[in-house]
C-alpha cells in the first residue's frame, strides 16, 4: 500500500489540528458583530436626530449654567437624555419644547434604548441559543448518514442519495477545512470541522448512531485510518469507502469497509468504454447518475414476482442478490425468484416517480 511515513502523517495531523466544532445550518448568514456595528448606526441616528430636534427648537431650552443652548448643549441634552441619565441642567421651559419631548423625545428615547438592549440580550443570548440548537440536533439525530470530505467526491456522494429521497437533515458533513464546511451549511446540511481520523471528532458527528457512512477524502491513508475509527465506533452501519488506487482497496476492506470504490480505476475504465464505443459510455455514466435518464436501484422481490426467473419480471433485472452472494440475472444457480432475494434493476427515472433504496418503483398514475 502507498502509504506516506510517519512524518507526513504527523505533519498531516498537525495541519488538521483546528477546534472541531458542528457547525448547524442557518437561514440568516449574518455575524454577530455586524449586527453590532448596524445597531450602533441606528442609535447614533437616534442620537444626532435628538440632538438637530433640540438645537432646531433651542430658544425654548434653558442651561442652568450659561443660558442660551448652542449645537454642543443639545448633543450633550440628548445624550443625557436618550441615556435616561437626566442632571437637569439643561431643561424644557417653553411650551414648544415640552411638546416636542412628549411626542419626539421621549418616542426617541424608548427607541434608542430598544437598539441598545437589544443588541445586548442578542449577543448574549446567541451562545445560548447555538448551544440549545446543538443540543437538540443530538438528541434526534438517528439513523443518518455521515460523509467524510466535502470534495468532488463528497458533494457527488451527497447529491446521488438526496435523489433517492434522503432530507439534507439527514447528512453530516466531516472536513478539516472550515470554507468547506461553509458551503456544505450553506447548502443546508450540517456540518463538523475537524480530522474526522479522530474519533472524538466523529463523535461529534454522531457517528455511532449512523446508518451508513461514506468516506471520501483526498488521500488513501485518511481513507484508512477514518474507515478503522468509524467501524470502531459503529459496527452495524454500511460503510463505502472510495480511494484512489486499487492496490489500496483490499486493506480498506480488511479495515471495516463494506464497499470499496477506486475514483481513478472507474474513471479509467469509463474512458477505455467510451473509446470503444461513445454510445455504451454515455449510459455507463447515465446509470451512475441518479435522479435522471436510467437509474440502477436495488429492491426487494415482491409476492407477485416469487417462482418468476429475472427474466419475467416486469423491470430489468440485471443482478440478483441472495444472502450475500451476487448472481447474474442468467447464472443458472438463480433459478426462480424467492421472497427473500433482492434485485438489482434498471428504472426510468422521471420527475413523475420517486426511486428509493428499498421500495419498488411505481408507474406513473
Amino acid at each position: 500500500m502507498k502509504l506516506p511515513g510517519h512524518d507526513a502523517i504527523a505533519r498531516q495531523a498537525g495541519e488538521h489540528l483546528v477546534t472541531h466544532r458542528v457547525k448547524l445550518p442557518r437561514k440568516v448568514v449574518e455575524r454577530p458583530i455586524r449586527q453590532v456595528v448596524k445597531r450602533l448606526v441606528m442609535a447614533l441616528v437616534v442620537l444626532v436626530a435628538t440632538a438637530l430636534v433640540v438645537y432646531a427648537d433651542r430658544e425654548g431650552y434653558r442651561d442652568s449654567s450659561d443660558g442660551p443652548v448652542d449645537l454642543l448643549d443639545a448633543f450633550y441634552y440628548a445624550t443625557v437624555t436618550l441615556s435616561t441619565t437626566g442632571y437637569g441642567d439643561i431643561t424644557p421651559v417653553s411650551d414648544g419644547a415640552r411638546l416636542t419631548n412628549i411626542l419626539v423625545i421621549t418616542p426617541l428615547r424608548v427607541l434608542f434604548l430598544i437598539i441598545l438592549v437589544g443588541t445586548t440580550l442578542e449577543v448574549l443570548t446567541e451562545r445560548t441559543r447555538e448551544e440549545w440548537r446543538l443540543n437538540r440536533w443530538r438528541s434526534t439525530l438517528r439513523d443518518h448518514t455521515v460523509v467524510v470530505g466535502f470534495g468532488t467526491k463528497g458533494r457527488s456522494a451527497i447529491q446521488t442519495v438526496c435523489v433517492t429521497g434522503l432530507k439534507k437533515e439527514q447528512v453530516v458533513v466531516v472536513d478539516p477545512s472550515s470554507k468547506a464546511i461553509d458551503a456544505a451549511t450553506a447548502e443546508g446540511y450540517a456540518g463538523v470541522i475537524g480530522d474526522a481520523t479522530r474519533s472524538d471528532v466523529l463523535r461529534r458527528a454522531e457517528v455511532h448512531k449512523a446508518r451508513q457512512i461514506i468516506v471520501a477524502p483526498q488521500r488513501d491513508d485518511t481513507s484508512v485510518l477514518v474507515t478503522l475509527t468509524a467501524r470502531q465506533l459503529n459496527r452495524t452501519a454500511k460503510i463505502v469507502a472510495a480511494v484512489r488506487e486499487e492496490e489500496n482497496a483490499p486493506l480498506l476492506k480488511q479495515s471495516g469497509a463494506d464497499a470499496v470504490i477506486t475514483s481513478s480505476g472507474a474513471a479509467g475504465r469509463l474512458l477505455g468504454l467510451s473509446v470503444l464505443s461513445p454510445a455504451a459510455g454515455m449510459v455507463m455514466e447515465d446509470l451512475i447518475q441518479q435522479g435522471s435518464g436510467l437509474d440502477l436501484v436495488e429492491r426487494p422481490v415482491v409476492r407477485g414476482e416469487v417462482g418468476k426467473t429475472p427474466r419475467e419480471t416486469d423491470d430489468l433485472v440485471v443482478s440478483v442478490l441472495r444472502g450475500h452472494r451476487v448472481l447474474g440475472y442468467d447464472d443458472p444457480s438463480v433459478g426462480t425468484l424467492q421472497l427473500t432475494d433482492r434485485l438489482i434493476t434498471i428504472v426510468r427515472a422521471t420527475p413523475e416517480t420517486r426511486v428509493t433504496p428499498g421500495i419498488r418503483p411505481l408507474p406513473p398514475g
